[in-house]
């Protein structure tokens, strides 16, 4: 009998499920996304994606094979994105009803990715040879295109994460975030998770196939992965359990996005600002302000430099979000001009002398957000980018350590940046050259809806699992939050609150494993994965 007929007797490809097959994979990826935050119904997810490894396995060629994985990925992404759209209504330069039109266009273009994944697998599973027996043949399929699609997964996903300056949201691993399996991120980063989770929803395929022994043995992996990342976990944030760290205050304001940039707002939100910052005590503070919390260049505005300064103690810090403008000179009509050239996103490190003693510049734009690509064609148009003014941000360049200045009660500190949305990609947070003891995350997310901060919160604390490190979230709206190095919420403020947390910095970690080699971690257990899909099917031929 052929592979095709033997995995026919044992696939119910058959069954009224599986009658409208391109119907399905669109409804089994747009279910798919409510194992995302803010629902976390991860058991949704990975039943889902033992269909679509049901769907591919059943596919009749390599073009239906694609098709399923590209509308199951439609689905997936337009439903885990919709956030998106509620930004476009804050930016009157173009119609908010485009919104929508951006998400599913967004949403057409990233399921290229899981596409690509379906197909490879598809392909590579019939290059493998065949398992004797008729049953073993149905079993085989299953497992080997399960780890080949988990292998394909992570490499697609990683080229997401990559190509045309990457869009890492919602890398599928960061469905493990509330289980204990978020700790093998230790080992094998976020895009390895991923590939689990595929491998996970290969075992379930294989349970409800009646194949309990092939399921468990798919299934202790993750277990022991699971395991093992929690036992490094814990190891490499023993050595400073007991140190204390200083005292930290972090502000959100709740300021919308609709009064942020509005001059006759600007003394009102000052003052929100300056009440929530409290009054500083004889143990210096670091007291954490949002990605671009004032409306001011501090190196050139010496009057806020002192304002802000006012608000601190002798032994205080001021982190805070602001801008570094560049301008150039225009020559029209004879007269010479300054004009804007250009800014950077950046986070201010203040003290109470009103001296400047560090900036971080954002590396990772946001494209349309930030910057507008093919601003020459797209402008004329009637397209802007969402951030208003004129000018586009320049990237900086990229993950550094600020030195911080001890104070009473304050060791001197070493304080990583990433700035909003430079927080979603793994392996490109921390200068390893300089290991932080900590990492600020100063961010916007008064435009990301009521799914983007948490989901936006979730990949952080993954972030902080890889790195072993302590993630301070300071927002306008929320969702605020201390992160220790074990990814674990220990205080935080809800979305549309003006509030503070007082807490003491928690301590950081030992470098993990994921650490010390990155994103090769994922490449890694995708060779692996696809090594042992093949061993699978050699031994028993």
């Amino acid at each position: 009998m052929s592979p095709k007929r033997a995995i026919a007797a044992f696939v119910p490809h058959r069954h009224p499920l599986l009658a409208r097959p391109k119907a399905l994979a669109f409804a089994a990826g747009l279910i798919s996304a409510t194992g995302f935050a803010p629902l976390s119904l991860w058991p949704v997810t990975i039943l889902c994606f033992a269909l679509l490894i049901l769907l591919v396995q059943t596919a009749p060629d390599h073009r239906a094979a694609f098709l399923r994985g590209w509308l199951f990925g439609v689905g997936h992404f337009a439903a885990g994105l919709n956030w998106i759209a509620h930004a476009f209504s804050f930016q009157d330069a173009m119609p908010h009803w485009f919104g929508y039109g951006a998400v599913l266009l967004l949403s057409l273009y990233l399921a290229i990715y899981p596409a690509l994944a379906t197909l490879i697998a598809w392909v590579a599973v019939r290059r493998l040879p065949p398992q004797k027996g008729l049953k073993g043949k149905a079993v085989g399929a299953t497992a080997a295109l399960s780890l080949l699609l988990a292998a394909s997964w992570i490499g697609t996903e990683y080229l997401r994460a990559t190509l045309f300056t990457g869009f890492a949201w919602n890398p599928l691993g960061v469905i493990w975030v509330p289980t204990s399996l978020a700790h093998a991120a230790t080992i094998v980063g976020t895009y390895g998770l991923s590939g689990l989770a595929i491998v996970a929803a290969g075992a379930v395929q294989l349970a409800f196939s009646r194949r309990i022994r092939p399921a468990l043995a798919m299934g202790a992996p993750l277990a022991a992965l699971a395991a093992l990342g929690l036992v490094w976990s814990l190891y490499s944030t023993s050595a400073n359990a007991a140190k204390q760290g200083p005292e930290i205050r972090i502000v959100q304001p709740n300021i919308g996005q609709d009064v942020k940039y509005s001059p006759e707002f600007e003394l009102a939100n000052f003052a929100k600002l300056a009440n929530l910052s409290g009054r500083p005590g004889t143990r210096g503070r670091l007291v954490f302000w949002p990605e671009a919390a004032i409306p001011a260049f501090l190196d050139m505005e010496p009057e806020w430099r002192d304002r802000l300064a006012s608000l601190l103690g002798p032994q205080d810090l001021l982190l805070t979000g602001g801008e570094k403008v560049y301008f150039k000179q225009q020559q029209k009509d004879g007269y010479v001009s300054r004009v804007l050239a250009g800014a950077r996103n950046s986070l201010w490190v203040l003290d109470p002398k009103s001296r400047l003693l560090g900036r971080y510049d954002k590396a990772h734009l946001v494209p349309y957000g930030e910057y507008l690509p093919m601003r020459e064609i797209l402008e004329p148009i009637g397209l802007s980018r969402l951030v208003p003014g004129d000018a586009d941000f320049w990237p900086g360049p990229g993950a550094r350590s600020l030195p911080l200045p001890a104070g009473t009660g304050r060791p001197p500190l070493k304080m990583g940046v990433q700035i909003c949305y430079e927080i979603i990609f793994a392996g490109h947070v921390v200068d390893q050259a300089n290991r932080p003891d900590f990492v600020f995350n100063p961010s916007n997310d008064a435009w990301f809806g009521s799914w983007g901060p948490p989901q936006h919160l979730a990949q952080a604390r993954l972030r902080a699992i890889e790195e072993a490190l302590p993630i301070l979230r300071s927002t306008p709206t929320g969702i605020s939050a201390v992160i220790d190095a074990e990814g674990r919420i220990l205080d935080s403020l809800p979305l549309g609150t003006a509030g503070y947390i007082d807490a003491l910095l928690p301590p950081s970690g030992g470098p993990t494993l994921f650490s010390h080699i990155g994103n090769w971690a994922a490449l890694l257990l995708a060779l692996a994965l696809v090594a042992l899909a093949v061993a699978r099917r050699r031994a028993s031929h």
